[in-house]
């Protein structure tokens, strides 16, 4: 039987899940990162150790805590340390400029944001204060009080994580290694109140996604559905103490957070988080650290697959893939069991809304796992609804609707939005296309809405014509995905410039790069007299996909 934290013990809170696996899993290796290796009892009290730095500066239950860094152990440190402070959780994208981080940091009123001293070679403080300088923030708020962004006053204190080197500290910005002397103003018996405090219908994170509006939502979940998502993902992979989980999944994304970490803690496995991907570091690290789970978008199985120093790596511990972001070729899945060792290969369904919809069983055959993601888990309903809202019978397609607890419980600030997503009866519009067979499988075959995913990663196309629309001499843009062998789909933009304006495709993409993070940006731009539109002038995409059709 599968050795899982006891629900009565973690209470479906995350800081009882931290508590419970010290307690479980104790001496149990809980994380490699390079160097740096931790039980799962020296993990608690780092966490605990931060908390008690985070509560001495002044964070309340409820308050939010930004971690805007890449996977290493501090990001795991800082983010349970965030929920056993009481706090709301709010992971941000590593790809995201200064001008998109600074409105989710507004709009989310974080108080603490710990961020890298650099990354690949960017300074992600300056990136937020050249955002300020150029009025991305809004009207700057007097500075005074050591606010280390005027135009964030709500942000009292930044922290420096070492991925690179450290900087010296200033007013409002420390070091991570001076968190130790921050915290001794807390004992370890307030941290833990503190801790027990927390509950399972408290707000556990604030995960944003972008919206069709083009500005990104900021999608509540609560520490129970947080726990719970993870026990979903766990049940079927069936994870234990004896896996040793790679995870290259961003941990700010909901698959690296809540099925890789929070499933790590669940049930006793062994994290080794990858700050970037690279083919040879992964390489070694299966081998060295015998990784048995991993988990990633079929590119990272092909890239593996293809490096032609593969046949003389032992990979003989990998026993568990789940691909997910794509659809996953039959090929895929037979030469990824044959060639990768991998005993299981499966593929879900999942939002950040929700986490984990669907989930495939690990003895089903290879067609089903390419041809579809699963059946419902975590006590889900999925309905294929019709144009009236009706459910479909099997082998119909039509919009992908489900309900069920762990649906999250809205939309940061914007009731709107949420009456939108998730109707009287709680069920959730996903906004994607699909069929259900009669055992219940869901296969996705298309998307209502524009969202693109690009390398895993959503972007909607009203977001990218916004800026583009910001740009000199752009009358009207569109933006729509294009296949791409690597990344799946990749931005195309289509645009509409005056004539006295001597705009290039260079000067436009070096335009989007300064305002969006790098997966958004248009991979090519298209200079079009018209733009197709329909009666009531909404552009009509659909000629522009079969334009494209047409040139290939």
């Amino acid at each position: 039987m599968t050795e899982t934290v006891r629900s009565a013990e973690h209470g479906s809170t995350i800081p009882g899940l931290v508590k419970a696996a010290a307690e479980q899993f104790g001496a149990h290796e809980a994380l490699v990162d390079g160097d740096v290796r931790m039980t799962f009892a020296a993990l608690h009290d780092a966490v605990r150790d931060v908390a008690r730095a985070l509560i001495a500066t002044g964070v309340r239950r409820g308050d939010r805590v930004c971690v805007w860094s890449p996977n290493t152990h501090h990001w795991v440190v800082a983010a349970l340390a965030a929920h056993s402070a009481g706090a709301a959780l709010v992971p941000l994208n590593t790809r995201y400029t200064g001008a998109e981080a600074i409105d989710i940091l507004g709009r989310s009123r974080v108080r603490v944001l710990f961020l890298p001293d650099t990354f690949l070679g960017r300074d992600y403080l300056a990136s937020l204060r050249e955002a300020e300088a150029t009025g991305a923030g809004g009207e700057p708020a007097e500075a005074g009080g050591g606010i280390p962004v005027p135009a964030l006053p709500d942000l009292e204190l930044v922290v420096r994580i070492p991925v690179e080197h450290e900087r010296p500290s200033e007013p409002g910005v420390v070091a991570w290694s001076e968190l130790v002397e921050r915290a001794a103003s807390t004992t370890a018996q307030e941290a833990d109140a503190r801790a027990a405090e927390v509950l399972p219908d408290d707000v556990a994170d604030i995960l944003f996604t972008s919206g069709t509006t083009g500005r990104p939502k900021g999608a509540m979940s609560s520490h129970r559905q947080a726990v719970e998502a993870a026990v979903a993902w766990a049940e079927p992979t069936e994870v234990s103490p004896a896996d040793r989980y790679m995870i290259i999944a961003p941990f700010f994304h909901s698959f690296g957070y809540k099925a890789g970490l929070l499933v790590g803690l669940l049930r006793g496995a062994t994290i080794v988080p990858q700050i970037t991907f690279d083919v040879d570091a992964a390489l070694d690290a299966i081998e060295r650290e015998r990784i048995t789970i991993l988990p990633g978008p079929p590119t990272i199985f092909e890239t593996l697959l293809a490096h032609p120093g593969r046949a003389g790596r032992d990979l003989s511990s990998l026993r568990l893939a789940v691909a997910g972001s794509a659809m996953v070729p039959v090929a895929l899945v037979e030469r990824m069991r044959r060639e990768l060792t991998f005993q299981t290969v499966l593929t879900g369904y999942g939002l950040t809304e929700a986490v984990v919809v669907t989930m495939c069983r690990a003895d089903d055959d290879p067609q089903t796992v390419s041809g579809s993601s699963g059946c419902a888990t975590a006590g889900f309903e999925l309905r294929i609804a019709g144009a009236d809202g009706s459910a479909l019978p099997p082998g119909e397609q039509g919009e992908i609707w489900f309900r069920g607890p762990n649906v999250m419980l809205g939309y940061l600030d914007d009731e709107r939005a949420t009456r939108e997503a998730i109707d009287a009866d709680g069920w959730f519009h996903s906004g994607d296309v699909g069929r259900l067979d009669v055992r219940g499988y869901l296969t996705i075959t298309d998307r209502i809405k524009d969202m693109l995913t690009v390398g895993g990663f959503n972007v909607y196309p009203a977001e990218v014509e916004n800026v583009l629309a910001r740009l000199d001499g752009v009358i009207a843009a569109a933006v729509i995905g294009v296949p791409d062998e690597r990344m799946g789909e990749v931005p195309a933009a289509y645009l509409v410039a005056q004539e006295d304006h001597a705009l290039d495709e260079g000067a436009v993409v070096a335009f989007c790069r300064r305002q969006l993070a790098n997966f958004k940006v248009p991979r090519t731009v298209t200079f079009v007299e018209a733009l197709p539109r329909n009666a009531a002038g909404k552009v009509l995409k659909s000629e522009l996909r079969a334009q494209l059709a047409g040139t290939e």
